[in-house]
Protein backbone atom coordinates (compact mmCIF):
# COMPACT_ATOMS: atom_id res chain seq x y z
CA UNK A 1 0.00 0.00 0.00
CA UNK A 2 1.46 3.35 -1.01
CA UNK A 3 2.13 5.76 1.84
CA UNK A 4 -0.02 8.89 1.56
CA UNK A 5 2.70 11.16 2.82
CA UNK A 6 0.62 14.31 2.53
CA UNK A 7 -2.13 12.78 4.66
CA UNK A 8 0.43 11.82 7.31
CA UNK A 9 1.96 15.27 7.28
CA UNK A 10 -1.40 17.02 7.49
CA UNK A 11 -2.41 14.95 10.51
CA UNK A 12 0.76 15.89 12.36
CA UNK A 13 2.74 12.69 11.78
CA UNK A 14 5.24 14.20 9.37
CA UNK A 15 7.63 15.44 12.01
CA UNK A 16 8.72 11.99 13.04
CA UNK A 17 7.20 9.63 10.50
CA UNK A 18 7.09 10.82 6.91
CA UNK A 19 10.32 12.80 7.11
CA UNK A 20 12.08 9.85 8.74
CA UNK A 21 11.26 7.31 6.02
CA UNK A 22 14.45 5.50 5.06
CA UNK A 23 16.48 7.03 7.88
CA UNK A 24 16.57 4.02 10.17
CA UNK A 25 16.43 3.63 13.93
CA UNK A 26 18.65 5.49 16.41
CA UNK A 27 20.73 2.35 16.96
CA UNK A 28 23.77 1.66 14.81
CA UNK A 29 23.34 -0.08 11.49
CA UNK A 30 26.23 -1.95 9.90
CA UNK A 31 27.08 -0.01 6.76
CA UNK A 32 30.19 -2.07 6.02
CA UNK A 33 32.28 1.10 5.80
CA UNK A 34 33.55 1.21 9.39
CA UNK A 35 36.61 -1.12 9.11
CA UNK A 36 37.93 0.90 6.18
CA UNK A 37 37.34 4.17 8.01
CA UNK A 38 39.20 2.82 11.05
CA UNK A 39 42.18 1.91 8.87
CA UNK A 40 42.10 5.35 7.28
CA UNK A 41 42.07 7.08 10.67
CA UNK A 42 44.99 4.98 11.92
CA UNK A 43 46.92 5.69 8.71
CA UNK A 44 46.97 9.40 9.63
CA UNK A 45 50.31 8.79 11.37
CA UNK A 46 51.87 8.13 7.96
CA UNK A 47 50.93 11.67 6.91
CA UNK A 48 52.36 13.39 9.97
CA UNK A 49 48.97 13.62 11.64
CA UNK A 50 47.03 11.61 14.25
CA UNK A 51 43.68 9.81 14.24
CA UNK A 52 42.23 12.51 16.51
CA UNK A 53 43.31 15.30 14.13
CA UNK A 54 41.97 13.33 11.16
CA UNK A 55 38.60 12.90 12.86
CA UNK A 56 38.44 16.57 13.81
CA UNK A 57 39.04 17.60 10.20
CA UNK A 58 36.45 15.08 9.01
CA UNK A 59 33.85 16.51 11.39
CA UNK A 60 34.49 20.05 10.11
CA UNK A 61 34.07 18.85 6.52
CA UNK A 62 30.83 17.07 7.40
CA UNK A 63 29.51 20.22 9.08
CA UNK A 64 30.31 22.26 5.96
CA UNK A 65 28.62 19.60 3.83
CA UNK A 66 25.51 19.77 6.02
CA UNK A 67 25.36 23.57 5.82
CA UNK A 68 25.41 23.42 2.05
CA UNK A 69 23.61 20.17 1.15
CA UNK A 70 21.52 19.22 4.17
CA UNK A 71 21.42 16.14 6.40
CA UNK A 72 20.81 13.33 3.93
CA UNK A 73 24.39 13.45 2.69
CA UNK A 74 25.98 13.48 6.16
CA UNK A 75 23.95 11.32 8.52
CA UNK A 76 25.33 7.91 7.54
CA UNK A 77 28.92 9.18 7.59
CA UNK A 78 28.50 10.66 11.06
CA UNK A 79 27.00 7.43 12.40
CA UNK A 80 29.89 5.47 10.92
CA UNK A 81 32.47 7.79 12.45
CA UNK A 82 31.00 7.39 15.94
CA UNK A 83 31.64 3.66 15.53
CA UNK A 84 35.15 4.43 14.30
CA UNK A 85 35.84 6.48 17.43
CA UNK A 86 34.52 3.72 19.68
CA UNK A 87 36.80 1.24 17.94
CA UNK A 88 39.84 3.50 18.38
CA UNK A 89 39.02 4.01 22.05
CA UNK A 90 39.57 0.31 22.72
CA UNK A 91 43.35 0.70 22.56
CA UNK A 92 43.75 4.42 23.32
CA UNK A 93 45.29 5.65 26.58
CA UNK A 94 45.72 8.90 28.48
CA UNK A 95 45.09 12.14 26.62
CA UNK A 96 44.26 10.31 23.38
CA UNK A 97 41.45 8.41 25.09
CA UNK A 98 40.00 11.63 26.53
CA UNK A 99 40.29 13.42 23.17
CA UNK A 100 38.47 10.56 21.47
CA UNK A 101 35.71 10.68 24.08
CA UNK A 102 35.35 14.41 23.47
CA UNK A 103 35.11 13.78 19.74
CA UNK A 104 32.54 11.05 20.30
CA UNK A 105 30.43 13.55 22.23
CA UNK A 106 30.77 16.13 19.46
CA UNK A 107 29.85 13.63 16.76
CA UNK A 108 26.88 12.47 18.85
CA UNK A 109 25.58 16.02 19.22
CA UNK A 110 26.08 16.61 15.50
CA UNK A 111 24.18 13.42 14.67
CA UNK A 112 21.30 14.61 16.84
CA UNK A 113 21.22 17.83 14.83
CA UNK A 114 21.12 15.92 11.54
CA UNK A 115 18.16 13.88 12.74
CA UNK A 116 16.48 17.04 14.01
CA UNK A 117 16.81 18.59 10.57
CA UNK A 118 15.57 15.41 8.92
CA UNK A 119 12.40 15.78 10.97
CA UNK A 120 12.99 12.87 13.35
CA UNK A 121 12.85 14.32 16.89
CA UNK A 122 12.86 10.89 18.53
CA UNK A 123 16.26 10.02 17.07
CA UNK A 124 17.49 13.58 17.72
CA UNK A 125 16.55 13.28 21.38
CA UNK A 126 18.19 9.85 21.63
CA UNK A 127 21.54 11.14 20.36
CA UNK A 128 21.39 14.29 22.49
CA UNK A 129 20.89 12.08 25.54
CA UNK A 130 23.89 10.00 24.53
CA UNK A 131 25.96 13.14 23.95
CA UNK A 132 24.96 14.46 27.38
CA UNK A 133 26.06 11.22 29.02
CA UNK A 134 29.35 11.16 27.13
CA UNK A 135 30.07 14.84 27.84
CA UNK A 136 30.15 14.19 31.59
CA UNK A 137 33.01 11.72 31.12
CA UNK A 138 35.02 14.40 29.30
CA UNK A 139 34.79 16.97 32.08
CA UNK A 140 34.39 19.95 29.73
CA UNK A 141 31.67 22.13 31.26
CA UNK A 142 31.23 24.22 28.10
CA UNK A 143 30.57 21.08 26.06
CA UNK A 144 28.01 19.77 28.57
CA UNK A 145 26.36 23.20 28.71
CA UNK A 146 26.14 23.32 24.94
CA UNK A 147 24.43 19.92 24.80
CA UNK A 148 21.94 21.08 27.44
CA UNK A 149 21.22 24.22 25.39
CA UNK A 150 20.67 22.03 22.33
CA UNK A 151 18.11 20.03 24.31
CA UNK A 152 16.28 23.31 24.92
CA UNK A 153 16.45 24.10 21.21
CA UNK A 154 14.98 20.71 20.29
CA UNK A 155 12.20 21.22 22.84
CA UNK A 156 11.41 24.54 21.18
CA UNK A 157 11.40 23.02 17.70
CA UNK A 158 8.90 20.39 18.85
CA UNK A 159 6.81 22.95 20.80
CA UNK A 160 7.39 21.13 24.08
CA UNK A 161 5.74 23.67 26.38
CA UNK A 162 6.59 21.68 29.50
CA UNK A 163 10.38 21.45 29.13
CA UNK A 164 11.58 24.19 26.79
CA UNK A 165 12.00 27.02 29.32
CA UNK A 166 13.26 24.74 32.10
CA UNK A 167 15.96 23.26 29.86
CA UNK A 168 17.05 26.71 28.68
CA UNK A 169 17.25 27.99 32.24
CA UNK A 170 19.22 24.91 33.28
CA UNK A 171 21.74 25.58 30.52
CA UNK A 172 22.10 29.18 31.71
CA UNK A 173 22.80 28.02 35.27
CA UNK A 174 25.50 25.71 33.92
CA UNK A 175 27.05 28.38 31.68
CA UNK A 176 29.81 30.75 32.69
CA UNK A 177 28.32 34.17 33.54
CA UNK A 178 28.04 36.51 30.52
CA UNK A 179 29.37 33.76 28.24
CA UNK A 180 28.26 33.04 24.70
CA UNK A 181 26.60 29.82 25.82
CA UNK A 182 24.55 31.72 28.39
CA UNK A 183 23.33 33.98 25.57
CA UNK A 184 22.57 30.96 23.34
CA UNK A 185 20.46 29.40 26.09
CA UNK A 186 18.69 32.70 26.74
CA UNK A 187 17.79 32.81 23.02
CA UNK A 188 16.06 29.44 23.29
CA UNK A 189 14.35 30.59 26.48
CA UNK A 190 12.90 33.55 24.54
CA UNK A 191 11.34 31.17 22.02
CA UNK A 192 10.00 29.04 24.86
CA UNK A 193 8.27 31.99 26.52
CA UNK A 194 6.64 32.90 23.21
CA UNK A 195 5.41 29.35 22.74
CA UNK A 196 3.86 29.61 26.20
CA UNK A 197 2.16 32.89 25.23
CA UNK A 198 4.31 35.19 27.39
CA UNK A 199 5.19 38.04 25.03
CA UNK A 200 6.81 40.27 27.66
CA UNK A 201 9.20 37.59 28.93
CA UNK A 202 10.08 36.60 25.37
CA UNK A 203 10.91 40.16 24.33
CA UNK A 204 12.88 40.74 27.53
CA UNK A 205 15.00 37.67 26.82
CA UNK A 206 15.65 38.75 23.23
CA UNK A 207 16.73 42.20 24.43
CA UNK A 208 19.13 40.57 26.89
CA UNK A 209 20.72 38.51 24.11
CA UNK A 210 21.05 41.51 21.81
CA UNK A 211 22.83 43.42 24.58
CA UNK A 212 25.14 40.47 25.18
CA UNK A 213 26.21 39.92 21.54
CA UNK A 214 29.35 42.07 21.60
CA UNK A 215 30.68 40.43 24.72
CA UNK A 216 29.69 36.96 23.55
CA UNK A 217 31.64 37.42 20.31
CA UNK A 218 34.88 37.64 22.31
CA UNK A 219 34.23 34.40 24.21
CA UNK A 220 36.96 31.86 23.33
CA UNK A 221 34.68 28.82 23.55
CA UNK A 222 34.21 27.00 20.21
CA UNK A 223 30.51 26.43 20.93
CA UNK A 224 27.74 28.59 19.57
CA UNK A 225 30.01 30.60 17.25
CA UNK A 226 27.02 31.06 14.92
CA UNK A 227 25.28 33.28 17.49
CA UNK A 228 24.92 36.64 15.73
CA UNK A 229 22.31 39.30 15.00
CA UNK A 230 20.70 37.19 12.26
CA UNK A 231 20.31 34.16 14.54
CA UNK A 232 18.76 36.24 17.30
CA UNK A 233 16.38 37.89 14.82
CA UNK A 234 15.27 34.46 13.60
CA UNK A 235 14.29 33.48 17.12
CA UNK A 236 12.55 36.80 17.63
CA UNK A 237 10.61 36.11 14.44
CA UNK A 238 9.70 32.61 15.59
CA UNK A 239 8.44 34.07 18.84
CA UNK A 240 6.33 36.67 17.06
CA UNK A 241 4.80 33.98 14.85
CA UNK A 242 4.03 31.79 17.87
CA UNK A 243 2.31 34.79 19.45
CA UNK A 244 0.16 35.32 16.34
CA UNK A 245 1.89 38.55 15.29
CA UNK A 246 2.18 37.45 11.67
CA UNK A 247 3.00 40.82 10.03
CA UNK A 248 5.85 41.49 12.46
CA UNK A 249 7.10 37.92 12.18
CA UNK A 250 7.24 38.10 8.36
CA UNK A 251 9.25 41.33 8.52
CA UNK A 252 11.60 39.88 11.15
CA UNK A 253 12.23 36.72 9.12
CA UNK A 254 12.99 38.88 6.08
CA UNK A 255 15.49 40.93 8.08
CA UNK A 256 17.15 37.79 9.43
CA UNK A 257 17.51 36.29 5.96
CA UNK A 258 19.15 39.48 4.67
CA UNK A 259 21.66 39.36 7.54
CA UNK A 260 22.63 35.74 6.95
CA UNK A 261 26.20 35.02 5.79
CA UNK A 262 26.83 33.00 2.65
CA UNK A 263 27.00 29.21 2.84
CA UNK A 264 23.89 28.52 4.92
CA UNK A 265 21.83 27.22 2.01
CA UNK A 266 19.62 24.86 4.02
CA UNK A 267 19.02 27.26 6.91
CA UNK A 268 18.03 30.01 4.49
CA UNK A 269 15.44 27.59 3.11
CA UNK A 270 14.08 26.94 6.61
CA UNK A 271 13.70 30.65 7.31
CA UNK A 272 12.11 31.31 3.92
CA UNK A 273 9.54 28.62 4.63
CA UNK A 274 8.81 30.12 8.05
CA UNK A 275 8.50 33.59 6.53
CA UNK A 276 6.05 32.17 3.99
CA UNK A 277 3.90 30.76 6.80
CA UNK A 278 3.95 34.16 8.51
CA UNK A 279 2.94 35.88 5.26
CA UNK A 280 0.03 33.49 4.88
CA UNK A 281 -1.01 34.34 8.43
CA UNK A 282 -0.77 38.01 7.49
CA UNK A 283 -3.13 37.35 4.54
CA UNK A 284 -0.52 37.87 1.83
CA UNK A 285 -1.05 34.58 -0.05
CA UNK A 286 0.71 35.41 -3.32
CA UNK A 287 3.91 36.45 -1.53
CA UNK A 288 3.64 33.39 0.70
CA UNK A 289 3.25 31.04 -2.26
CA UNK A 290 6.17 32.58 -4.16
CA UNK A 291 8.46 32.26 -1.15
CA UNK A 292 7.17 28.74 -0.53
CA UNK A 293 8.27 27.75 -4.03
CA UNK A 294 11.83 28.90 -3.29
CA UNK A 295 11.86 27.03 0.02
CA UNK A 296 10.51 23.90 -1.69
CA UNK A 297 13.48 23.92 -4.07
CA UNK A 298 15.86 23.97 -1.09
CA UNK A 299 13.90 21.16 0.58
CA UNK A 300 14.29 19.03 -2.54
CA UNK A 301 18.03 19.76 -2.70
CA UNK A 302 18.77 19.07 0.95
CA UNK A 303 16.13 16.67 2.24
CA UNK A 304 15.51 18.96 5.20
CA UNK A 305 12.50 17.76 7.17
CA UNK A 306 12.38 21.09 8.97
CA UNK A 307 11.64 22.83 5.66
CA UNK A 308 9.07 20.20 4.69
CA UNK A 309 7.27 20.54 8.00
CA UNK A 310 7.04 24.32 7.57
CA UNK A 311 5.74 23.85 4.03
CA UNK A 312 3.05 21.53 5.37
CA UNK A 313 1.92 24.39 7.60
CA UNK A 314 1.98 26.68 4.57
CA UNK A 315 0.00 24.15 2.54
CA UNK A 316 -2.77 24.24 5.16
CA UNK A 317 -2.66 28.01 5.60
CA UNK A 318 -3.06 28.67 1.86
CA UNK A 319 -6.21 26.57 1.38
CA UNK A 320 -8.57 29.60 1.53
CA UNK A 321 -6.77 31.07 -1.51
CA UNK A 322 -6.27 27.85 -3.46
CA UNK A 323 -7.96 29.26 -6.59
CA UNK A 324 -5.42 32.08 -6.96
CA UNK A 325 -2.86 31.19 -9.65
CA UNK A 326 0.32 31.56 -7.55
CA UNK A 327 -1.21 29.59 -4.70
CA UNK A 328 -2.55 26.88 -7.00
CA UNK A 329 0.91 26.50 -8.53
CA UNK A 330 2.55 26.06 -5.13
CA UNK A 331 -0.07 23.55 -3.95
CA UNK A 332 0.24 21.50 -7.13
CA UNK A 333 4.04 21.53 -7.02
CA UNK A 334 4.05 20.56 -3.36
CA UNK A 335 1.66 17.69 -4.10
CA UNK A 336 3.90 16.53 -6.94
CA UNK A 337 7.00 16.67 -4.77
CA UNK A 338 5.44 14.64 -1.97
CA UNK A 339 4.14 12.08 -4.46
CA UNK A 340 7.60 11.77 -6.04
CA UNK A 341 9.25 11.23 -2.64
CA UNK A 342 6.66 8.61 -1.74
CA UNK A 343 7.30 6.73 -4.99
CA UNK A 344 11.09 6.76 -4.53
CA UNK A 345 11.22 5.94 -0.80
CA UNK A 346 8.39 3.50 -0.11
Amino acid sequence: MALNRRALLRTGMGLGAAAAVGVGSPAFADSGAVPGLVRKARAAYAYGSTPVEHLRRTRRLLIDNDNLLGPRHAVAAVRDHIQVIQELRRDAKGADRRDLMELQTQYGEFLSWLYQDLGNPQAASYWLDRAMQWSHTVGDNDLTTYVMARKAQLAGDTADLVDVVDLAEAAQRMARPRSRLAAVARTYEAHGHALRGDADESERAIDDVRNALDGAAADPTPWGVWLNASYVEVHRAQGLEALGKHDQAADAFGAAIRLMPDGYHRDRGVYMARQAVALAGARAPEQAAALGMHALSVAEDTGSGRITNELVRLDKALIPWQREPAVAEFLATFDSTLFHETETEV
